[in-house]
């Protein structure tokens, strides 16, 4: 009886594999696009907001460095299940259902993202598709197939991550503000500590890109390389800032409000920087989250219901998961950069730039303690950071209660859409 039910199962997925790949990779590149839309601004919603760049500007910049992360270091293998939130053996005689579950998971993290980059609401998209896996399994396999200890740590990073990056972003913000602009010669002491920022940034964003960008490639570095390169790129950096700041003159009646322009414009110039290289790290980082489920239909297909831990990538899901990423933040990704580079708090560049180096800082953290991390929480918490610098009052309260209420529902929402989704499906394909 087993092995008739197993043949019927390879039959299933050998009559529709054209069928079910085509599906999985229309909902993949919705779930780019829905990537692109929504959390690209953690990589450019500082910048806009501190208006260091144009909303075009950012737009196109984000683009290229993101498409380049994705391609370039996406990786050519991926996990079958992201993050390792449900236990595959559950689904070794039932492969179908695991195929269309993940797109029914793909399909319902990408209609919740589209309906939060509409209202400018910054969201997870891990936590959504973690959501949505949760939601078909629980529901309509097994309760036991969840890994719950994970999705408890992911719940616990509500309130984790934004707290260590707020808290980063308040004391870097603070130190400038103490050793730069609260000094009577503001733009001598700039001359003096911004070449440290500079190398501080170029620490950090070194670690980030090796940590989540080259992993990716099969170029993970040791932790003694990575962070021997990464000190070695930091000097270099600092060193190179200070001979450029140098040369940088202020006429000598220049006003404390003119030495604080000049400082912003020096502040300016490292959050692009930065960015570009969040964008990257992202890019890398965050595609896995379309394309990872996406590999796993396409290889549980085409290996005739065998699932592996492990799934190599076809030669067009990684464009494909680029261009998705391109196509929604060129179309949506406006909305929720508006949302956190001027909605939450005003920016500055120096304020800005303290929350993308504190935002990239606690992704290194959590990368070397293995805590469970959103990027998008993570820079909110940063912006907030900031904010409070300058008091409780600095913040909109009314925006920041919207993003606390979608950050909550994202879970709940993604799992109950999931499962009405694979409901259809199985009904549309008699199983």
């Amino acid at each position: 009886m087993q092995i008739k039910c197993k043949g019927l199962i390879v039959e299933i997925l050998s009559t529709y594999s054209v069928l079910l790949i085509g599906l999985a990779a229309a909902v993949g590149f919705f779930m780019a696009w829905g990537i692109g839309a929504n959390d690209v601004a953690n990589a450019m919603g500082t910048s806009v907001g501190s208006k260091a760049l144009t909303l075009k500007q950012a737009v196109v910049i984000a683009m290229v460095f993101e498409f380049a992360g994705a391609y370039l270091a996406g990786g050519e293998v991926t996990s079958t299940v992201r993050k390792g939130i449900i236990d595959s053996g559950y689904f070794v005689d039932i492969p179908h259902l695991l195929v269309l579950g993940m797109i029914s998971a793909l399909l319902a993290a990408s209609v919740w993202l589209a309906v939060a980059s509409y209202y400018g609401w910054p969201v997870s998209t891990t936590h959504s598709i973690i959501g949505a896996i949760v939601g078909f399994t629980a529901l309509s396999i097994s309760v036991d197939a969840v890994e719950w200890s994970k999705v408890l740590g992911i719940l616990g990073s509500w309130v984790i991550t934004p707290a260590i990056a707020g808290i980063f972003a308040y004391l870097i913000y603070m130190s400038a503000k103490k050793v730069i602009f609260d000094q009577a010669n503001p733009f001598l002491r700039a001359k003096k500590f911004v070449p440290v920022y500079m190398g501080l940034a170029g620490f950090i964003m070194s670690l980030v890109t090796i940590k989540k960008g080259l992993k990716h490639i099969g170029l993970g570095l040791d932790p003694a390389t990575g962070y021997t390169l990464a000190i070695s790129i930091a000097v270099v950096v600092a060193v190179i800032g200070f001979v450029v700041i140098q040369k940088i003159e202020m006429k000598a009646d220049a006003n404390e409000e003119e030495q604080h322009a000049s400082i912003e414009r020096i502040f300016a110039v490292l959050m692009i920087l930065t960015a570009c290289c969040m964008a990257f790290a992202h890019g890398s980082n965050d595609v896995a989250n379309a394309i990872g489920p996406l590999a796993a239909v396409v290889s549980i297909v085409q290996n005739e219901g065998a699932i592996n831990a492990k799934a190599a990538l076809e030669w067009w899901i990684l464009p494909l998961g680029g261009f998705g990423i391109v196509a929604g933040l060129a179309l949506f990704g406006h909305r929720v950069i508006k949302t956190i580079g001027t909605k939450i708090t005003h920016l500055t560049p120096s304020k800005g730039f303290a929350a993308e180096l504190a935002a990239a800082t606690t992704v290194v953290v959590a990368s070397g303690t293995g805590l469970p991390i959103s990027t998008t929480q993570t820079l909110v918490g940063a912006v907030i950071g900031v904010g409070l610098a300058r008091g409780i009052a600095a913040l909109d309260m009314g925006t920041f209660k919207k993003i606390g209420i979608s950050w909550v529902v994202t879970l709940p929402t993604g799992a109950v859409l999931s499962l009405i989704f694979f409901l259809i499906l199985r009904a549309l394909f008699g199983v």
